[in-house]
């Protein structure tokens, strides 16, 4: 068939022919054909502005493509272009090409296997610049990656900071977050039937951090972690709750026995010595216990607690189950440190005082301060009453300074009104006297010179006195405060003590006194101390002189003061102050 307007037929023809270029330009596209029987290459205009040839059209060798292409890709895209060949389908290629100047672009290459009319088999293909999208795919790959990482990063991050929030940084061990929230747990788990906690606190641990530093008390804190966990069952969990207090919550256990048998192998463990450097340091541990058949019934960490304290206020190194006894004493004990607490505030703990005398002539040489409590219920409370809680609840060195100032204000009123005031001994506590503003505080008391003694129980343990307590005694002296041993003869001090310590008087412990008079073994070890310290040229008191019987052996054995009820008893500042108004009015009339 002849076409009906074959000059309309070519324009159109012309016109779809030059839209095609021009959209075809407008799109950077190059257009090449590759004849396969003469291995040529046609490339338009577009084609050569790709590969910076320097022309404007016409054919090209095959050599002018592959030298072209970036040489990690040239074989990858030789190899998928002979594979085209080979299957006589279609091309379909990525690579990288140089320009001259050294530039690297990106090139996507699209191709179809055709026969032309004179039956030579060819490939005709379009190929682009695709740099910018490769770039931006690139960056978009880029920060999916780095986007990835730190996610990655803050997972691993948040789970380091969980952990951190949930264990001890020192042991590695849970600390008391998490304990108590895996107690909260198996307390409510309905395969578990019974629960124990077994509070642990390790012995002599402030020794080792004060003796060797804290590096070696961490030495030590490692170990027992390490130690506590190879002594547990695997259901089992140990703490650190704080400081050097670990703590174990048991599951299923089978009753009392076979606590006792897993706290006494944590005991043993404890005990083995811990190499620090070229020292040995050795602890143990005090063990509170309490477990219940009841689960989330009973206060388990609270009443393990309890069972501690009275294992440590036992001497330690021991093991205390908790009973309602137990926690029934210790409230009854926090119940009296709080009102103690306030009686110190409000000015109810008070001096009484006892006279001293000359064992000879029976004068008055010395006074000691006893610490009464004007108890608004109870009436006046002795120190026994109180003395053990202010010391287990850290009152004492506060209860110390306040009888002090007390003292010193009931002295200066007796001297106003004329009385000749010998010096007064009031007791000093460890606490008080390892407090290091303890001499600022009595300089700033203004103490006048031999007007106070200060007396040391002998449980303060002379032969550990360090330099620094030394030297500190050492400056008290040097204020003209006098130092006597309290309670001597008990079994705790040493002439290695004494030779350090030089006080100015050692008090005989009132059990030598009480069958004195009837005890020739107790004359003898009277008469070895009065000795002894004579040798030392230090005074000798006897407390607990009860009867005339007492005093008068005592004088014969060369104790130089006597104190006790034979002579005088314990008394108000307002009674003293009557006692030297009768002396000064004795002396009085005695002048006349």
């Amino acid at each position: 068939m002849v076409p009906d307007n074959p000059i309309r037929s070519e324009r159109e023809f012309q016109d779809i022919l030059r839209r095609l270029e021009l959209a075809l330009d407008a799109s950077q596209i190059g257009v090449w054909e590759h004849d396969l029987d003469r291995n040529v290459i046609s490339w338009d205009a577009q084609m050569h502005r790709l590969y910076r040839t320097g022309r404007s059209s016409g054919p090209v060798a095959t050599a002018v493509w592959s030298d072209a292409i970036h040489p990690d890709d040239r074989l990858r895209a030789e190899e998928e272009f002979d594979d085209a060949v080979v299957s006589r389908g279609q091309y379909n290629s990525e690579f990288r090409i140089i320009w001259p100047n050294g530039e690297i672009r990106y090139i996507r290459s699209r191709a179809h296997f055709y026969v032309s009319d004179e039956g030579r088999p060819s490939f005709i293909g379009a190929e682009w610049d695709v740099t910018a999208d490769v770039l931006l795919n690139d960056e978009a790959a880029r920060q999916r990656s780095v986007a990835e990482a730190r996610a990655l990063a803050l997972e691993e991050s948040n789970a380091r900071i969980e952990y951190a929030a949930e264990h001890d940084y020192l042991t590695g061990l849970p600390n008391r977050r998490l304990f108590d929230s895996r107690l909260a747990e198996l307390a409510e788990m309905p395969h578990v039937s019974t629960l124990a906690v077994l509070h642990l606190d390790l012995d002599q641990f402030k020794q080792i951090n004060d003796s060797h530093g804290h590096t070696a008390g961490d030495a030590v804190l490692r170990a027992a972690a390490l130690r506590i966990e190879a002594a547990i069952p695997e259901t089992a969990m140990a703490a650190r709750i704080g400081g050097d207090e670990f703590v174990i919550v048991l599951v299923n256990f089978g009753g009392m026995a076979a606590l006792n048998r897993i706290a006494k192998d944590v005991q043993r463990r404890l005990k083995k010595k811990v190499r620090f450097g070229q020292e040995l340091l050795q602890s143990g541990a005090s063990i509170g216990i309490s477990w219940s058949a009841n689960r989330g019934e009973a206060n388990l960490l609270a009443e393990s607690d309890i069972a501690l304290y009275q294992a440590k206020a036992s001497g330690r190194d021991r093991i205390e189950f908790f009973s309602q006894q137990l926690k029934d004493d210790l409230m009854s004990k926090r119940r009296l440190a709080e009102e103690l607490t306030l009686a110190l505030e409000s000015g109810d703990i008070v001096p009484f005082y006892q006279l001293q005398f000359d064992a000879r002539t029976r004068e008055i040489v010395g006074i000691e301060a006893l610490a009464r409590w004007k108890h608004p219920e109870r009436g006046i409370l002795a120190p026994g009453t109180f003395l053990k809680v202010a010391d287990e609840y850290n009152l004492s060195a506060e209860l110390d300074a306040t009888i002090l100032r007390r003292v010193l204000a009931d002295r200066r009123s007796w001297e106003r009104h004329g009385a000749k005031v010998p010096h007064i001994a009031v007791n000093i506590s460890g606490q008080r006297l390892y407090d290091p503003l303890l001499v600022d505080d009595l300089v700033a008391l203004k103490i006048a010179p031999n007007s106070i003694v200060f007396e040391l129980i002998e449980t303060i343990f002379l032969d550990d006195c360090d330099d620094e307590l030394l030297q500190r005694v050492d400056r008290i002296k040097q204020m003209g405060i006098e130092i006597e041993i309290d309670d001597f003869g008990s079994g705790h001090a040493s002439l290695i003590g004494l030779v350090r310590l030089r006080p100015t008087r050692l008090k005989i412990d009132r059990q030598l006194v009480d069958e004195i008079d009837t005890s020739e073994e107790q004359r003898r070890v009277v008469k070895s101390i009065v000795e002894i310290a004579k040798a030392l040229d230090v005074g000798v008191i006897a407390e607990g002189v009860e009867t005339e019987a007492h005093a008068a052996v005592l004088a014969d054995l060369g104790c130089e003061t006597l104190q006790g009820f034979a002579l005088s008893h314990p008394a108000s500042a307002a009674e003293v102050s009557g006692v030297f108004a009768r002396l000064a009015a004795q002396a009085s009339r005695g002048r006349l």
